[in-house]
């Protein structure tokens, strides 16, 4: 569930159905297949320059970042990463951070400067990896993340970033009758704090994306899509190979009110990276967009 979130923490630490898709359904921004950079974690912090390449050259317009350490995003400025990005004609609307330090201590200086380098590199979302829950406090624990959600909501849109939460698993799980994302969905506003739906953490929890984007239309401007091993559902596996219905959940994406989608693989997967990357992508072009 953590290993990506774990991944962050220890840098920041560190440093301090089968339906046919309606042709109405996407806009040109949502037919811009991204990438979360995590998936190429063992290979990016080596070769930036090669791998943000071959990135492009597999397909893909859109990434995400992760990581941004010392001021830097694997050994490059803000300014350097994001002439980078252009030079290789891709964009960075979203960039995974952390916001533990702030729930925790309510010190907001590491915060500021991860927002700042989000807007360098041109962001338009501002999105929390996973949050900080004190289980202990149950739902109240949940309540008192939804308001920091808030919190850096507004300093984000300070910079002119829009707010987002990504998702894992025990989000979904019951407490008294209703759900840890329930409350960050019911605590916050619609017009300020957005989330980032992982469709295969959703499945993974026994739960239908489609449910909830009826529950909560709109509130979904991002996705990962990472598909689930058909015989060890723990693990990830490339989109369309995998027991995950992207077609019909694609279908929704209007509903889901989709902007951005990136593609990941996270968990107990060890694939030859570019050839899967290109594997997921031409995938979502000949089927789902």
């Amino acid at each position: 569930m953590t290993s990506r979130r774990s991944f962050i923490k220890q840098a920041s630490l560190a440093a301090g159905a089968a339906l046919l898709i309606p042709s109405f359904a996407f806009d040109k921004v949502t037919k811009k297949v991204g990438l979360q950079l995590y998936t190429l974690r063992k290979d990016l912090p080596s070769d930036v320059k090669g791998i943000i390449a071959k990135v492009a050259e597999a397909g893909y317009k859109e990434v995400e970042t992760y990581g941004f350490t010392n001021g830097k995003f694997w050994g490059l400025t803000p300014r350097e990463f994001k002439t980078l990005l252009k030079d290789n004609g891709l964009k960075a609307p979203s960039g995974h951070y952390l916001m533990d330090e702030f729930s925790k201590t309510g010190n907001s200086d590491k915060l500021k400067a991860d927002i700042e380098a989000a807007a360098a590199i041109g962001g338009k979302y501002f999105t929390i990896a996973g949050a900080h829950v004190d289980m202990s406090k149950g739902l109240d624990g949940f309540k008192k993340t939804a308001d920091d959600f808030s919190k850096v909501a507004e300093m984000a849109k300070a910079s002119g970033l829009k707010f987002a939460y990504h998702n894992h698993d025990f989000e979904f799980k019951k407490i008294d009758g209703t759900t840890g994302y329930d409350i960050y969905l019911q605590s916050t506003d619609k017009n300020l704090v957005n989330f980032e739906l992982d469709l295969y953490w959703v499945v993974r929890s026994g739960n239908d994306p489609i449910a909830l984007f009826n529950k909560y239309p709109g509130r979904f401007p991002m996705w990962h899509v990472k598909d689930m091993d058909k015989a060890k559902p723990e693990w990830n596996t490339e989109v369309g190979k995998g027991s995950i219905d992207f077609k019909t959940i694609f279908a929704q994406a209007n509903l889901s009110g989709m902007q951005h989608y990136f593609v990941e693989h996270e968990t107990n997967y060890n694939p030859t990276p570019i050839e899967s990357i290109k594997t997921s992508c031409d995938y979502i072009k000949a089927n789902l967009i």
